[in-house]
């Protein structure tokens, strides 16, 4: 008997013991991941602003696939959120505040624990990437939640590892949806042409992406210093494409609603008459032209049409990058003058 009296007040002892290391740990935590992500600021705030994606890149349901997922009626924006259901109980999100593109806050709450601050924060870099801060925190901690906090390992261990993981996925995603795109070959069109203003110059085909967004700012400028109306979106007119010799010869343009009389010698009029040409649309990247125009070329063989010798042979950017950061959703149009 006496022994189990011992045993009793050891049993005791350790759980007062304990009780007091549990009701001594801080009332407060706070868990922070970072990562620098090849993405423009924008569009990883928009993949982090809709609840709706989250599921995609969450190292939560990697590992617990069979997680549950419910939407709520709204999941972007202030106001959205979601709650999610596993064999440890159910959980709830939601956005309580944003400033786009730069931060997001959320309001997390697990059962009845009390609800914790999620802080997203979104820093662009001058090469076009953007570093990514993901924090978690709480105060007024009551003892049960550091109870099970404490022999689970810690809030830093429990989440910690979880965010590195869904900020490496997050990262995977994005880079696949970034480099999402299509090509449409829609056949036989006619171009109605019109007037132009231009500026033409040359350089090497692994130079032609920095020249061409070199020229056209010249070109626009110039049109907006003189209140010339822009009659459409800007394109480029390829003169030469001589692959054997790595050189290009191109035109930059923008379309005008009439003949203008320029007074700068590198800035020229020309004009298009309507040409019946073979259109294409690439959608995304324009990493994928190369691909677009053989499309097109292959095209023409296989209809047996003909490239009318020194006809047009255009491309047409209707979207600004500057204004749709995402390059899957770029479009651009391309037209082959034919026979």
């Amino acid at each position: 008997m006496k022994f189990l009296k011992y045993i009793l007040l050891l049993l005791l002892i350790l759980i007062i013991g304990f009780s007091i290391y549990i009701a001594v740990q801080p009332n407060s935590f706070e868990v922070t991941r970072s990562k620098t992500i090849n993405a423009p600021q924008p569009v990883i705030y928009n993949e982090v602003i809709d609840f709706a994606n989250w599921e995609a890149w969450s190292a939560w349901v990697e590992e617990k696939p069979d997680t549950k997922i419910s939407l709520g009626d709204q999941t972007d924006g202030v106001g959205g959120n979601y709650t999610w259901e596993d064999e440890d109980g159910i959980g709830r999100m939601k956005t309580i505040d944003a400033d786009p593109f730069s931060s997001i806050t959320q309001e997390m709450q697990f059962e009845d624990f009390p609800k914790s601050k999620v802080l997203w924060q979104f820093s662009g870099n001058e090469n076009g990437t953007t570093d990514v801060k993901w924090s978690i925190s709480g105060e007024d901690l009551p003892f049960i939640f550091k109870f099970f906090s404490t022999i689970m390992g810690g809030m830093e261990n429990q989440i910690g590892p979880k965010y590195e993981r869904s900020l490496v996925l997050l990262d995977s995603v994005l880079q696949n949806k970034m480099s999402a795109y299509s090509i449409d070959v829609e056949g036989v069109t006619q171009h109605s042409g019109g007037y132009y203003l231009y500026s033409t110059t040359s350089c090497k085909m692994s130079d032609f992406k920095t020249k061409m967004q070199e020229e056209f700012p010249k070109v626009g400028s110039y049109a907006l210093a003189n209140n010339i109306t822009f009659a459409g979106a800007p394109f480029v007119l390829y003169e030469k494409w001589d692959e054997a010799n790595n050189a290009v010869i191109f035109s930059v343009c923008i379309p005008t609603n009439s003949r203008i009389i320029t007074t700068e010698s590198d800035i020229l009029t020309g004009q298009l008459d309507n040409f019946k040409a073979i259109k294409t649309v690439l959608n995304g990247n324009y990493d994928n032209l190369k691909e677009a125009w053989e499309k097109t070329m292959a095209y023409i063989k296989s209809n047996n049409l003909n490239v009318l010798e020194g006809g047009a042979m255009m491309e047409v950017y209707p979207t600004d990058p500057s204004l749709v950061p995402n390059p899957a959703d770029w479009k651009t149009e391309l037209y082959i003058e034919v026979e």
